[in-house]
C-alpha cells in the first residue's frame, strides 16, 4: 500500500491505494491555510478507514513542489518524520505534473502547459506530453517565470491543439478561453497514482533525499524582502 499527501496547493488531501492503483480510502479538505491542522487528522483517517498502519505501507508519496510555500514546507516535513520513524521509502512527485495528470480526468488532450499562481507576478511553468501508457511526462524543465516570458516549447509553436491548465492561467494575455482549464488542480489520487509508477521503476528516496522544490530561491523569506540580496 502507499500513502500519498497533498498540501502544495489551497487544499489538503490524503490517499491510500493499493499495489493495483485501487483507492482504499481518501479524504479531501478545500479550506486554505489549513493543512498544519488538518494533515495529520487526515492521514490518521485513512488509515482507520482502510485497517491499516503506517508499518504496513510500502512507501509514502508527497507533493514536493512547486506551489504554496507553506503547504510544501508541511508535506515535506510529515513526510520526512513519518518515513523516519517507520523506515520507509518516499516518493517525491512534481506538483506541476499531478495537475497535468489530473487534466486526464476532463479531457483528451496530449500536450498539456501547465501554469499555476506563483505570486509577485510570477506563475510556475511546465510542458507535459501524453505517453504511450498515459502519463504526462515534462518536456523541458519546470520554470519560474514572469508572466510575459512564458511560451510554448518550440516544437508546439504552431500546434492549436495545447491545453492550458491551471491557477496562473488567467494571468496570461493571449491564451483563447477554449484552451484553458482554470480550476484543475492536484490532489492525493494524482500523487499517489505517479507515486505507484515512480515506485515500480525504482525511483523511491530516503527520507533525508524527501526535499521540496521551490522554483523561487528566497521563497524561506518574508514577502516584503524577497528578490533582495543578503
Amino acid at each position: 500500500m502507499l500513502l500519498a499527501l497533498e498540501t502544495a496547493n489551497d487544499q489538503c488531501s490524503v490517499a491510500l491505494i493499493d499495489a493495483d492503483g485501487q483507492v482504499l480510502a481518501m479524504r479531501h479538505d478545500g479550506r486554505a491555510r489549513e493543512q498544519t491542522r488538518l494533515l495529520l487528522p487526515m492521514i490518521d483517517a485513512v488509515l482507520a478507514e482502510a485497517q491499516t498502519s503506517l508499518p504496513q505501507l510500502s512507501a509514502i508519496a508527497f507533493s514536493r513542489g512547486p506551489g504554496s510555500f507553506s503547504g510544501i514546507r508541511i508535506n515535506a516535513a510529515v513526510t520526512q518524520a513519518l518515513a523516519w520513524a517507520h523506515d520507509l521509502p518516499v516518493l517525491p512527485i512534481s506538483t506541476l505534473q499531478a495537475t497535468a495528470q489530473a487534466v486526464l480526468e476532463h479531457s483528451t488532450a496530449t500536450r498539456i502547459m501547465v501554469v499555476l499562481d506563483a505570486r509577485m507576478n510570477e506563475v510556475y511553468v511546465a510542458a507535459y506530453q501524453r505517453d504511450q501508457a498515459g502519463v504526462l511526462q515534462l518536456v523541458g524543465d519546470e520554470q519560474l517565470l514572469a508572466y510575459t516570458a512564458v511560451q510554448l516549447p518550440a516544437e508546439w509553436q504552431q500546434d492549436a491543439s495545447v491545453l492550458w491548465v491551471g491557477s496562473g492561467v488567467r494571468l496570461l494575455a493571449g491564451i483563447p478561453a477554449e484552451s484553458g482549464l482554470h480550476d484543475v488542480s492536484a490532489s492525493a489520487i494524482q500523487i499517489a497514482q505517479l507515486g505507484l509508477l515512480a515506485h515500480q521503476a525504482g525511483q523511491a528516496v530516503s527520507a533525508f533525499q524527501a526535499l521540496p522544490v521551490y522554483l523561487r530561491d528566497d521563497a524561506w523569506k518574508k514577502l516584503a524582502d524577497q528578490g533582495k540580496s543578503a
